[in-house]
């Protein structure tokens, strides 16, 4: 019994960490450049204004903004949708840093701005894979 309770501990730290690992680097391999979309996103100022110390709450506005307006178009949009594990993977990344940014906005700032952070580059990903399936040429 107690074999299986450590067993099944480990197998959900491990996937908790293969998780955040995959997440971590499918968002530094798909840098974007935030200057290179149109103001239509507001991540690109998100980003611009963590480093600046705007407030959090109306930068999380902004990013929800940005997330409901995305699930719109690949809901709705003829044509695009969310084929890939690592796009599905990214959006529950999301899911997860919007929740982690709720429990420690008070209590942790600094944690706050990073998820933030980490969200404002999950949807400038999750644009730029809309934009290469929409076949939108995006220039700075």
């Amino acid at each position: 019994m107690v074999a299986s309770i450590l067993i099944i501990g480990f197998s959900l730290v491990l996937l908790v960490y293969w998780f955040r690992y995959s997440c971590v680097l499918l968002l530094r391999n798909s840098a974007v450049e935030s200057e290179a979309f149109d103001q239509r996103f507001g991540f690109a100022s998100v980003k611009r204004q963590l480093q600046t110390g705007a407030k959090v709450d109306v930068l999380h506005k902004m990013l929800e903004q940005d997330y409901q307006l995305l699930t719109y178009l690949f809901e709705h949009a003829a044509g695009l949708n969310l084929p890939s594990l690592e796009d599905r993977l990214l959006k529950i990344d999301y899911k997860v840093m919007q929740w982690y940014y709720r429990l420690v906005k008070t209590a942790a700032p600094e944690q706050a701005r990073r998820a933030l952070g980490e969200m404002a580059s999950v949807v400038g990903v999750l644009v730029q894979h809309m934009s290469e399936q929409a076949g939108v040429q995006v220039n700075g």
